[in-house]
């Protein structure tokens, strides 16, 4: 079970949050709240009404998005340290994201009626959580340059890093979830982890793998970037 002493420890170490000031911390701290998920449980979809942001403590979530006439699709996964959910605060409009929790997973939620009597009090809050913006469009971005290169190798590696982190280093998706996210086929994902199995970069399981060899993959992800 995390406490509230935990999930301090955990994101006030990394990610968004631990790049802020002290004070603005704290007033995060005094009005979050923790909530568990077990897989599958639905944290929100897309189109759901004005919301806050959630910041993930341990376990993992899927990430969906989808244009307005089109069924939601997989591209992201979130791990301990992000923090996702800022764009209704910030525009005022509904969810243009959906996100589901992959295994049990404990986050920290901020409501959107903190998230705006912080901003009341602060003039610099907003400039703080539209950080975390862009922050999670620097992902996207990161992700849609990974999947313009046509080795399917790097794709499948790419993502293998971009979902996961030296703080959680298991991947809970299944051979076809990475073949969405890396935009390649099973066939194709499978060959490239039996690769990386080889290489000593990673061990598969059921439904999920574990990154054994960061320094590894990484080496070859970046050998691949210069090519």
């Amino acid at each position: 079970m995390a406490t509230l002493a935990h999930a301090k420890e955990v994101l006030g170490r990394t990610g968004w949050l631990s790049q802020q000031p002290e004070a603005f911390q704290a007033e995060i701290w005094r009005k979050a709240l923790l909530q568990r998920f077990m897989p599958d449980d639905v944290v929100f979809r897309v189109g759901d009404p004005i919301g806050g942001i959630y910041g993930i403590i341990s376990g993992a979530v899927t990430v969906t998005t989808s244009p307005v006439t089109a069924a939601p699709r997989l591209f992201h996964v979130g791990v301990p340290g992000d923090w996702i959910g800022e764009g209704p605060f910030l525009v005022k409009e509904p969810r243009r994201v959906g996100m589901q929790a992959a295994i049990e997973t404990w986050m920290v939620y901020l409501a959107v009626t903190a998230m705006e009597e912080i901003a009341s009090h602060d003039p610099l809050a907003v400039r703080r959580f539209t950080k975390l913006l862009m922050m999670n469009l620097d992902t996207l971005v990161k992700a849609f340059y990974d999947l313009h290169s046509p080795d399917e190798l790097f794709r499948v590696a790419a993502t293998l890093e971009r979902i996961t982190s030296h703080r959680e280093n298991i991947v809970p998706l299944s051979q076809s979830d990475i073949g969405v996210i890396s935009n390649t086929s099973r066939k194709q994902v499978n060959a490239a982890l039996k690769h990386f199995e080889a290489a000593g970069w990673l061990r598969r399981g059921y439904r999920s793998m574990v990154i054994t060899d960061r320094a590894g993959l990484t080496q070859f992800i970046k050998e691949k970037r210069l090519d």
